[in-house]
């Protein structure tokens, strides 16, 4: 477990490594306040629940970028448990619907779930005091979603923190989301990454699905694959 804060930062993230192949689930809260989101349950509700147990935190929504097991495996539980509204892309949620279908037997057993809110891509969310806007990043799955926040409630001071892109499996430090899965594309990634250097200011940390955190000028200048986008 790891807290990537300090003493200004707002808002606050926990990140864990959950599941099989340690895929990062982030929990999230504005400093100060007991509710929080958490984003890619991919697997041990159990674990998710005692961190916030620990931290006094009360879950108030799940997040998930995309569709792919080792983000989904946790979320029936997590979301039963804590009685929590899931927010997903609309296009890919038959996946967590049926996830018996889409996930590997060796790793399961696996429960669907149904989402509560089927996004499209442009949202803004207003949870646990915090503003989630909600991008279209399309490439390592068809329709992948990113969490951006770049601001949070009027009344709170936001001084020097930079924005925070939570961004699934589409960019990570020093590698970018695969492309030989089904229903991914290589063009379709490319085309999002170059859109996200365009639209992103270099100090925007990255949180990604798998990996260390990293900002986007550190890999729009070191990413071997961002070369000549």
């Amino acid at each position: 477990m790891t807290e990537l804060v300090h003493e200004r930062t707002e808002p606050r993230v926990i990140a864990l490594q959950l599941g099989p192949i340690g895929t990062n689930c982030y929990i999230v809260h504005a400093a100060g306040q007991a509710q929080a989101v958490v984003i890619d349950p991919g697997a041990d509700a159990d674990q998710v629940v005692a961190t916030l147990e620990e931290r006094s935190l009360e879950p108030v929504a799940i997040l998930i970028t995309h569709c792919h097991w080792d983000h989904l495996g946790g979320v029936a539980d997590l979301a039963e448990r804590c009685s929590l509204p899931v927010y997903m892309s609309g296009q890919e949620s038959h996946v967590l619907a049926d996830l018996d279908r889409f996930a590997p037997a060796d790793f399961g057993p696996w429960r669907s779930w149904t989402v509560d809110h089927a996004l499209e891509g442009s949202e803004s969310l207003s949870l646990a005091g915090l503003t989630f806007r909600v991008l279209e990043l399309p490439g390592h799955s068809p329709h992948h979603l990113g969490f951006l926040i770049d601001g949070i409630d009027e009344d709170a001071e936001l001084d020097g923190v930079p924005p925070i892109l939570f961004s699934g499996d589409v960019l990570f430090a020093g590698s970018v989301g695969r492309t030989d899965l089904p229903g991914s594309d290589h063009d379709t990634l490319m085309r999002t990454l170059a859109r996200m250097l365009t639209v992103l200011d270099n100090n925007t940390l990255i949180l990604s699905g798998h990996g260390a955190p990293t900002t986007i000028g550190q890999e729009r200048h070191s990413n071997p694959f961002l070369a000549g986008l």
